[in-house]
């Protein structure tokens, strides 16, 4: 009917502005005429779900998620809002950082390494080095390189081309390629005869200058022809002339083959090769086949020929080889530089806000450091958190680092708790009266919502009669210019 009849829980960033909650609360309450509505934070419902398992209702909440990471401080159950951090890192410049050092080591394949494949491998073939130095260092031997290094297959076609041919069909190509070829060397006989002929008539010419006493000019013509005697021009005529006899009867024994190949042959169809003048893959091999048989110089003696030809795996050059890109492309978030980001890393900021707070809170802080999100699902965080939290706490403290039991859907699974629990309780529900009374940047808070802060606006200082008079005797004394005259 246009309209929602039920409560709505919505989640919102951490220190959402006041306009962005002002247009959401409009749209709910005007357009969808929502009965209440109650904001929270993401991270917080997921630690609120999780604080049930008799965790100390004070922590340290570490929240990544697709777009950013989030440090937020919570004290005897509620958010500190004034000591929240962001580092405006996640998933997503991950998945862009391995895209680019994939697409740099495999140039051939840019296409098909795609934004969703690199979440994939995030995913699936990722992790987070406890110590990141050290495990490069591991990385360089051949054999753990060998162990640890993971394989993914890129799709690929092993079709080729003609291959829903029937036979007939394959051996009438082959027939017009023979015939293909014939022509093709009865043309390059036709031009090679004809070039050595024309050759031959210059010889015999500057022979014939001998034989009529023209010396001079016989010998610039041998001069010209790069020749030095008579004699061996002589052997160049024999030569040329034994060749373009040999040519002739190679085109005249061509000519008897191709018409006792028309004659035999059956009746030529038309629209039998749908490439024209390109050639496909069996075209190519059906040339390399026949190509010997027209061959204008035969070997006197054909050698075996023992090499095999190596074949080409389609399979192993679309595979993707996952070395150091494993521990690279998750390190971003404790080490912004190695994308050239100028932010300080999660254990940077998250020393940061521990040293705003006194030693006492901030031994309750680290008695709960909590790990929600769907960042923070890489195998070995967990642990690098705990060296990073060892570094930086003086000796023998204690802290305890919990990773939520499901970071991704925890968040929805505290929202729905609260929601169950506070149903019937007017504490963190903003009613429409509350939304007509006090604004849609209204926010009641509640566990795991945001910290209100109203909107003040300056106000104007009440105009006292002291401060009036100045202002009156002056226009007394300059309002009217016929009285001063």
């Amino acid at each position: 009917q246009g309209c929602v009849d039920h409560p709505i829980v919505l989640t919102e960033a951490v220190c959402n502005p006041l306009y962005s909650r002002q247009m959401m609360s409009e749209l709910l309450f005007e357009c969808y005429q929502v009965p209440k509505v109650s904001y929270g934070v993401d991270s917080l419902y997921s630690f609120y779900h999780n604080r049930r398992q008799n965790w100390p209702c004070s922590g340290l909440v570490i929240s990544s998620g697709y777009q950013c990471t989030h440090i937020l401080p919570v004290l005897e159950g509620r958010l500190d809002a004034k000591n929240c951090k962001r580092i405006n890192l996640g998933g997503c410049q991950a998945a862009v950082y391995l895209q680019r050092l994939l697409q740099l080591k495999y140039p051939g394949h840019f296409a098909a390494i795609t934004l969703s494949r690199m979440e994939e491998i995030l995913h699936e073939h990722s992790y987070i080095a406890e110590d990141y130095i050290e495990e490069l260092q591991k990385w360089r031997s051949p054999e753990y390189y060998e162990n640890n290094m993971h394989k993914m297959q890129l799709p690929f076609s092993n079709k080729l081309l003609g291959s829903t041919l029937t036979s007939e069909e394959k051996q009438e190509r082959r027939q017009q390629q023979l015939r293909r070829l014939q022509e093709l060397n009865a043309r390059r006989r036709e031009e090679k005869l004809q070039l050595d002929q024309e050759r031959l008539d210059r010889l015999l010419y500057v022979q014939e200058l001998l034989e009529d006493g023209q010396m001079d000019q016989f010998h610039k013509a041998l001069v010209e022809l790069n020749m030095d005697s008579a004699e061996e021009l002589q052997s160049y005529i024999n030569k040329l002339s034994q060749s373009v006899e040999q040519t002739k009867q190679k085109i005249l024994q061509a000519e008897v083959n191709i018409e006792v190949d028309v004659v035999d042959s059956k009746p030529e169809t038309p629209d039998l090769d749908p490439l024209g003048s390109e050639q496909s893959l069996e075209d190519v091999e059906s040339i390399n086949e026949f190509e010997p048989l027209f061959a204008e110089e035969q070997p006197e003696v054909e050698k075996p020929v023992a090499a095999v030809q190596p074949v080409f795996n389609l399979a192993e050059y679309h595979q993707l080889f996952l070395g150091t890109e494993r521990i690279r492309a998750p390190e971003i978030v404790f080490q912004p530089s190695l994308i050239g980001e100028d932010q300080a890393g999660i254990a940077e900021t998250m020393q940061y806000v521990l040293e705003r707070y006194p030693k006492e809170q901030q031994a309750i802080l680290v008695q709960n450091v909590f790990l929600t999100g769907g960042n923070t699902m890489y195998p070995g965080l967990k642990a690098r958190v705990q060296k990073e939290l060892l570094e930086m706490r003086p000796f023998q403290s204690f802290f305890q680092v919990h990773l939520a039991s499901s970071p991704v859907l925890d968040a929805w699974y505290g929202a729905r708790d609260w929601a169950v629990e506070y149903m019937t309780r007017e504490e963190g529900w903003i009613t429409r009266k509350d939304y007509e009374e006090k604004g849609g940047e209204y926010l009641k808070e509640h566990c795991a919502s945001n910290v209100y802060v109203p909107i003040r606006l300056p106000k104007q200082a009440p105009r006292t009669a002291e401060a009036l008079a100045p202002s009156r005797a002056l226009t007394s004394s300059t309002g009217n210019p016929c009285e001063q005259a």
